[in-house]
């Protein structure tokens, strides 16, 4: 799930040596903080420790290490604006060694951002999910039509990642009661009357993490009068994003929508943001 841990057991199944750098301190204004992990090859690179000088050093340190110039383990202080001019001020202490069996069982599992059921396979799904292909979460895709389902990431052969998980049922809504508590969910299908079935059946679950429904404000409006006739919580409908995406992203093209609809579910996915997330966003279609 982890995709730069993933990559790391790869490399070791095929017998690539690469050295591993972590972040083992960080003091002040830093640009990633204690734990990140990135992987130097002789001649590739996996993961990111924060780019600029300090990650040229760190590559360098590393292929040095590889090269047998430098004992590993090793670690080295770094003072981000005595030692490499950058304007960060702050300081990190980085953590260099071999790619081996021990480094990969050191290596933690971090959970996912969010564990997403999405909800519609057309132009805006499609474009969601490839917004969220890079991102650490989890995404069950699910849609009735099987053959709206992309075939390949790019259109060029290249497979989906893992944890974008296709989906294809018949009772689409039945899915909802499958969702981890504290799921996100995103409904966005070609049809309003199973748009309304998946919402009241989220709604009345009730313990989602973040709900969010594409369409306009007259599109909630009408929603949400359906909702207090049927006898939902006010609470939970209130809670609903509808329309979808952060405020200040303007546009309609599916691939703008999804910038917008992915930064939200990221701030939704921030303890200290989380309540912010959960107002309705700007984005109507």
């Amino acid at each position: 799930m982890d995709r730069l841990r993933d990559t790391a057991a790869a490399w070791l199944a095929c017998g690539q040596r690469a050295t591993v750098v972590e972040v083992l301190d960080a003091r002040g204004s830093v640009p990633r903080g204690a734990g990140t992990r990135m992987l130097v090859g002789a001649s590739d690179l996996a993961g990111t420790i924060g780019g600029g000088h300090l990650e040229l050093q760190a590559i360098a340190q590393a292929r040095a290490l590889l090269a047998g110039q430098a004992r590993p383990p090793l670690s080295v202080h770094y003072p981000l604006g005595p030692a490499l001019g950058q304007c960060c001020g702050g300081a990190v202490t980085l953590g260099f060694a071999p790619l081996d069996a021990a480094a990969l069982s050191a290596w933690p599992l971090v959970p996912p951002r969010f564990h997403l059921q999405l909800y519609g396979a057309g132009h805006v799904g499609r474009a969601i999910a490839r917004a969220l292909a890079p991102l650490h979460c989890v995404v069950d895709w699910i849609d009735e039509r099987e053959e709206e389902f992309p075939a390949s990431f790019d259109g060029l052969g290249g497979p989906w990642p893992a944890h974008i998980r296709r989906l294809c049922v018949d009772a689409v809504e039945a899915e909802v009661a499958t969702a981890p508590p504290g799921a996100y969910y995103l409904v966005l299908t070609h049809q309003h009357d199973l748009d309304l079935r998946i919402s009241e059946a989220i709604l009345r679950r009730g313990d989602f993490g973040f709900f969010g429904l594409i369409g306009s404000k007259t599109k909630r409006n009408r929603f949400v009068h359906r909702f207090e006739q049927r006898g939902i919580d006010p609470a939970a409908i209130a809670r609903m994003a509808c329309p979808i995406g952060i405020d200040g992203i303007s546009g309609k093209e599916p691939e703008v929508i999804a910038v917008a609809v992915a930064a939200q579910l990221v701030r939704a996915s921030d303890p200290g943001r989380a309540h912010a997330a959960l107002r309705p966003g700007a984005v109507a279609v």
